[in-house]
């Protein structure tokens, strides 16, 4: 009891928060991840042509030396192009030897090898544009799916430095 002879009530504190604001805050995070989500996978996507441009490149120094060196282009294992770590492309270049000739999909590590498969996802099969070499040219090309549809990315870089800028078939801009 109190001074005045009534009961003491306990005084309520309000906290927390109401259903519609919770409701209010899920909407917004929703409509953020929305916009958001599919921005980062495009991004990531675009991120992993880089490594096709940057191998592709790779491979076309070391055709370039192995060239001032023997007179002609010759294989993966020919220029001893080895790829470190994890790769989501299949490289391919021309068939090792003085004849050279198209890729002949070897895969086992030596002076013949001219493919390397994918380490992460697929392995797809060339495009239109295929691996090659001679005393006369060369062409190296990255095949991957690296967002899991039905586009393939596609790239190639020749003796010329042909190809490096634009992809054959592009997995990002689908």
């Amino acid at each position: 009891m109190d001074q005045k002879g009534g009961t003491l009530r306990a005084s309520r504190i309000q906290g927390g928060f109401t259903l519609v604001e919770l409701m209010m805050v899920t909407g917004i995070i929703g409509i953020l991840a929305s916009i958001v989500i599919p921005t980062f996978m495009q991004y990531q996507a675009r991120a992993r042509t880089s490594e096709a441009k940057a191998t592709l490149g790779a491979i076309f120094t070391g055709e370039i030396v192995y060239f001032t060196e023997t007179v002609r282009y010759g294989s993966l294992g020919e220029i001893r192009y080895v790829l470190t770590g994890t790769n989501r492309y299949t490289y391919r270049t021309g068939a090792a030897g003085a004849g050279g000739g198209g890729n002949a999909n070897v895969t086992a590590p030596g002076p013949t090898q001219d493919t390397a498969n994918a380490s992460l996802g697929t392995v797809e099969v060339e495009g239109t544009t295929v691996a090659m070499s001679s005393a006369t040219g060369f062409t190296a090309t990255a095949v991957a799916n690296i967002d899991g549809d039905s586009t393939i990315d596609r790239w190639h870089v020749n003796d010329l430095r042909q190809g490096l800028q634009v992809a054959d078939s592009n997995d990002v801009a689908n």
